[in-house]
């Protein structure tokens, strides 16, 4: 039987719109947030647990490296053994890892956070496929509420953190075992699609998927995958970094965690606005471009003006968020079919995460160089520059091969 056969044939749950846009909202639901909480309570982590500055700095790296580290395995395991079957385990290993992590124990801490990181990164890399297999003609739209989706839970993670860590005894383990709820949920909502989920034999490749080109050996893959890697590695410096650079500049914790809130919060807007653009322009250039502006006005406002941190972190939230929907989509538009859409998905999220886990890391390490925010915010900007580069690029309408 071939894909398209079988694609006729698939399930009467995957095939029901609203039950399949309820999985991937939900599933969407537990890509961010459990990652997002953290920031703003990290410093109260680090009393219990007694970690040190560089400790602290490692658990913030160790869900962006295993971004990278299991994105080419997820793709393989989306390919061989099923889509859904995969993303099941995936979510599961979220689920799993939320609980562990807030544990009364330190090594639980370590522990949850490499778990419930290779989840999320499973299920990054498995989504968009889904998308492009079930509903083709739908991407954009489908692309769109999955990144809105994570961008709300994402932002709310970060601002209820702190008020929800001060409202019991609890702390800070309230604020992260929240999140186990909607993963949970998850877990149980994937089931009913596992008996009805293509056979092993149905994961094999067709002649035609074995024609394809690899993105690796293509320009245009890496030039999405640098895209993406831009990208990301802006967003999570900014979201791992703020905070510190916020009271630097005489803001409190509490408002730096809403101000954060805002940044991720607009990003539904942006992510509205490009779903439309998407399905009007004839490429993705223009809007790959625009978005990359106006990450890097918000830098530069955020390290010249932070008085008005605000206007600047609206700005580059817009940004993120139509970068995020742009990258999320080129993983579909450049692929010929849902294979390769995996493989590309695989590819870039490698590249970018890979690329993105340095940005916190070195971005403290020139602040710690000087004692001062400059050349920690002129090399970042330099990445954002670069992404103004790379994004018209990645956005050209045409296919990998």
């Amino acid at each position: 039987m071939t894909w398209f056969q079988h694609s006729s044939t698939r399930s009467s749950l995957s095939s029901d719109t609203g039950f399949f846009l309820f999985i991937i909202l939900l599933t969407a639901a537990n890509l961010r947030a459990p990652i997002t909480s953290t920031g703003p309570v990290l410093s109260d982590i680090c009393a219990t647990f007694g970690l040190s500055p560089s400790a602290a700095g490692l658990l913030n790296f160790i869900p962006l490296i295993l971004f990278a580290a299991i994105a080419p395995l997820a793709s393989w395991g989306g390919n061989r053994i099923g889509l859904e079957k995969s993303l099941w385990g995936a979510v599961c290993l979220i689920a799993l890892g939320s609980v562990v992590r807030i544990t009364p124990y330190a090594s639980g801490l370590w522990a949850g956070t490499v778990i419930l990181s290779a989840g999320i990164a499973a299920a990054n890399v498995l989504l968009p496929p889904l998308i492009k297999r079930d509903f083709k003609h739908h991407t954009a739209k489908y692309i769109g509420l999955y990144a809105s989706t994570m961008a709300i839970t994402a932002s709310v993670a970060s601002g209820i953190a702190v008020p929800l860590g001060q409202m019991s005894g609890a702390g800070w383990q309230l604020s992260l075992g929240i999140w186990i709820v909607p993963a949970i949920i998850a877990v149980f909502a994937w089931m009913p699609l596992l008996k009805k989920a293509p056979s092993a034999a149905h994961a094999a490749h067709t002649p035609a998927s074995d024609k394809l080109r690899s993105p690796w050996k293509s320009w245009l893959g890496w030039q999405v995958s640098l895209f993406m890697a831009m990208q990301s590695m802006v967003f999570y410096t900014l979201i791992d970094w703020f905070t510190p650079y916020a009271q630097f500049a005489g803001i409190s914790q509490e408002s730096a965690g809403w101000l954060l809130f805002v940044y991720q919060a607009v990003a539904v807007i942006a992510n509205v606005v490009s779903i439309s653009l998407l399905k009007k322009l004839k490429d993705q250039r223009m809007i790959g471009f625009c978005a990359s502006l106006a990450i890097f006005v918000g830098l530069l406002g955020l390290w010249l003006f932070p008085a008005a941190a605000l206007v600047w972190l609206v700005i580059a939230g817009l940004g993120a968020g139509a970068s995020m929907v742009t990258c999320l989509s080129l993983f579909n538009l450049r692929a010929a079919d849902h294979r390769q859409a995996a493989q590309l998905s695989g590819m870039a999220q490698c590249v970018g995460y890979g690329v993105a886990a340095t940005g916190p890391l070195f971005f403290g390490m020139l602040h710690q160089y000087n004692n001062d925010w400059t050349l920690a915010f002129a090399a970042l900007l330099g990445v954002s520059a670069l992404q103004l580069f790379v994004a018209p690029l990645a956005g050209r309408s045409k296919l990998i091969g």
